[in-house]
């Protein structure tokens, strides 16, 4: 039983959320690393790591009561998966009526899918390699490929991504470029073989960033060869903080607002491959996150 809102708070009914696979994966796992134990919460976890916790943060549910200017709105949450839950009005997003509240689940994907174009510096005319066409991977193709003049290239060694990937305008290849060519390589594999992959994309004085994390594992990658002579800079990407120049204006909430603005777009619905009742959750949630073939997302439907 969730309790009545107070003045200060809402009563939300889920609709939808989004499994995070590879965050959630790593939580389910076990965070065994004390240092992660508060970089890791979600906003409105309940419990300790390492699991059992209650985790998620990408809910969109219906308000039901509350302020009379949000109840029947859909809002944005991050709340880990529950029917009805309590949040504050400053924990909210009111969702943009043109956005189906089941595509607004991807809301935080595309917020760190966001922070990492900021972090590259891509820019128009660049040649733009993605290795990993995972969520993450696919949803800052498609920004990426919304920059003029880009020439962007999304790399993974399954199939199924291509047709998406060239939904959103770009090149897909199974293995690496030809040539080491690209002015920015963006890795979201989360392998060491993808970051293999990426390293070599890279042309002189290239930005790799990484955006992939590795929870407690220990990750091996070359730094010889070519590393040194090509002047390559590394950049690590988390959705926590946002570029030192634009810190001062991106508040959480503004980024938030825009990637549900982004989010626009019927050909984004491509990237939720599959769904779950939320009553079958707990017997199915091993295999989710073990991931099929064919999976990109998958959202809970309450």
């Amino acid at each position: 039983m969730v309790a009545s809102p107070t003045g200060d708070e809402v009563l939300v009914s889920a609709a939808w959320s989004a499994i995070s696979r590879g965050t959630e994966r790593l939580v389910f796992s076990g965070l065994t690393d004390p240092c992660h134990r508060e970089r890791m919460r979600s906003p409105m976890q309940v419990g300790e790591f390492p699991f059992p916790v209650k985790y998620g943060y990408c809910s969109v549910g219906e308000v039901i009561a509350g302020p009379e200017r949000l109840v029947g709105r859909h809002v944005f949450v991050f709340h880990p998966h529950q029917d009805r839950f309590l949040a504050s009005l400053e924990a909210v997003t009111v969702i943009p009526d043109a956005l189906p509240p089941r595509r607004a689940t991807l809301a935080a994907n595309m917020e760190t899918a966001l922070n990492t174009i900021w972090d590259s510096g891509a820019g128009p005319g660049d040649r733009i390699v993605i290795v990993g066409a995972g969520l993450v991977g696919l949803l800052v193709t498609y920004l990426a490929a919304r920059l003029p003049g880009t020439e962007v290239t999304a790399i993974d060694p399954n199939p199924a991504r291509r047709a998406v990937v060239e939904r959103f305008g770009a090149r897909y290849r199974d293995t690496a470029l030809p040539g080491p060519d690209a002015d920015v390589v963006i890795h979201a594999s989360a392998t060491a073989e993808g970051l293999e992959t990426a390293l070599a994309c890279c042309a002189t004085e290239a930005t790799l960033v990484e955006a992939s994390w590795y929870g407690d594992a220990a990750v091996t990658v070359r730094l010889g060869g070519a590393f040194h002579a090509k002047r390559l800079r590394v950049v690590s990407s988390q959705v926590g903080a946002v570029p030192l120049e634009r810190r001062a204006r991106w508040s959480r909430r503004r980024r938030l607002a825009k990637a549900l603005d982004l989010l626009a777009d019927d050909r984004l619905d491509a990237l939720i491959t599959h769904e779950v009742n939320f009553s079958q959750l707990p017997e199915r949630m091993e295999a989710i996150l073990d991931g099929a073939p064919d999976a990109v997302a998958t959202v809970i439907r309450y």
